[in-house]
């Protein structure tokens, strides 16, 4: 196994493609789904947004198709952008329920639909989507190694794995793996409040792997942040009090600083060491530009300030 430790990129922040090519069921997507796509990329990158991610089962493969339609039809556009994806889910069929796949020839057949989709020769980064526990390793990584030296990927990288499933992968392979993708938000805070619950009885109903975070910090895995924006509970959508509270907290900070809600919420991911990415999912222009200054400022948060968030979404003090 290389002994080097991948270069965390300059990301800040990612544009998430769940959102775009039309339903979820397996309809066509239609002219108008390619238009909401080129207008979702377009906001992206008017605030500084550069790196895409897919996934090959988003809207059952056709988030990478319509995509793959605006790069075809905006000449030089791919090389403006990072574009990565994932494999390893495969949808229900017929009577099979969904299940999960990282045998090594599935990982390359799935990577090969996705170039055909996406319209492009090469895939920048590449994420095995969920842990499978059938996978044998040696195949996984030897299917990544076969990627890489076919010149169709160029990195790699996991999501919804723990630390010790990043290490056993890591054991096979002559390169480092550059991304962790995880559900982390002001609302999921389990991945952060792991590493203060120690000695409590609250630690055992955590049930975030312990040493995750901490080990991609060790390694120079790049921790990424899918479900940033926390579907909407502390900018439109609140419920419980503790919802309500820290949606007023957002607000105030927002305009105190001359920015968003959604760059708070984005600002309190990336002020953490690991240097989170946090992800966009929204399929609208008008939020996906509310996180700009997430991509374009540098975080501007207090220590206290990024306290009160903590407290405030936690609705109970510390241990």
């Amino acid at each position: 196994m290389a002994s080097t430790r991948p270069e965390n990129d300059g990301t800040r922040l990612l544009y998430g493609c769940m959102a775009l090519g039309g339903s979820w069921d397996g309809d066509p997507y239609r002219p108008a789904d390619i238009d909401a796509a080129e207008a979702a990329i377009v906001a992206a990158l008017d605030s500084g947004i550069s790196t895409f991610d897919h996934a090959d089962i988003y809207r059952r493969g056709k988030a990478e198709a319509v995509f793959g339609e605006v790069l075809a039809r905006t000449p030089g556009l791919r090389e403006r952008i990072v574009l990565q994806t994932k494999c390893g889910i495969r949808l229900a069929e017929g009577d099979r329920p969904g299940i999960y796949d990282l045998r090594g020839s599935s990982i390359v057949q799935r990577v090969e639909e996705s170039l055909g989709r996406l319209r492009t020769d090469v895939v920048d980064v590449l994420l095995l989507h969920r842990p499978d526990p059938l996978a044998d390793m040696a195949d996984v990584a030897a299917a990544l190694t076969s990627l890489r030296e076919q010149g169709l990927v160029r990195r790699f990288g996991v999501s919804n794995m723990n630390a010790a499933q990043i290490a056993r992968l890591q054991l096979h392979l002559d390169f480092p793996l550059a991304v962790n993708q995880l559900e982390m938000s002001l609302d999921r805070r389990d991945w952060l409040e792991d590493g203060v619950l120690v000695n409590t009885a609250a630690a055992a109903a955590g049930g975030f792997p312990s040493g995750t975070v901490e080990y991609c910090l060790e390694k120079g895995v790049r921790l990424q942040a899918w479900g940033a924006l926390a579907q909407g509970r502390f900018t439109g959508r609140q419920e419980s009090p503790e919802e309500h509270a820290t949606a007023r907290l957002v607000r105030s900070l927002a305009d105190a600083k001359g920015t968003t809600p959604e760059t708070v919420l984005l600002w309190w991911l990336q002020c953490h060491p690991a240097r989170v990415a946090p992800v966009v999912g929204s399929g609208r222009p008008e939020r996906i530009r509310a996180c700009r200054d997430a991509a374009l400022r540098e975080p501007d948060l207090t220590h206290e300030e990024w306290y009160e968030l903590w407290l405030t979404a936690r609705g109970a003090p510390l241990p």
